[in-house]
């Protein structure tokens, strides 16, 4: 299993979910300062960040965004990680206005759903992701 130190900015990820993978892919291209690390939800690693923030690493119900040593789930990690690539996507940090109950219910109903939506096998990693994956 790979070691990350505390102060590493990691977005842990369901790969094969298309919107999770795609959401890292979205990451892996935009984030131009090469500020995060990726790490597959079904990896040892990755397993071992859900236990350690209170998720079950079976039910893959939330990625995980780890910024400045601070775990990000749900709605709040969408919000985190786009507020971190600067304008014009940190606008999109604009869900943060919504209750937390309201935010977290949405995103539970895609997350849910998240396989029916699209396929399950998901195309390779881009070049930029599978340079900055960990595991």
């Amino acid at each position: 299993m790979a070691n990350v130190s505390d102060d590493t900015n990691l977005i842990v990820f369901d790969a094969d979910c298309i919107f999770c993978s795609g959401f890292a892919r979205f990451m892996a291209s935009h984030d131009k300062q090469a500020d995060f690390r990726f790490v597959s939800a079904r990896s040892d690693l990755g397993r071992t960040l859900y236990i350690k923030h209170d998720l079950d690493p079976d039910a893959l119900e939330t990625n995980i965004v780890i910024l400045d040593g601070r775990a990000y789930t749900k709605m709040a990690s969408f919000a985190a990680s786009m507020k971190s690539l600067g304008k014009p996507w940190s606008l999109l940090a604009v869900v943060n206005l919504l209750p937390v109950s309201v935010a977290n219910w949405i995103y539970d109903r895609i997350a849910r759903n998240r396989y029916a939506f699209g396929k399950r096998s998901c195309p390779l990693p881009s070049r930029e992701l599978k340079d900055r994956l960990i595991d």
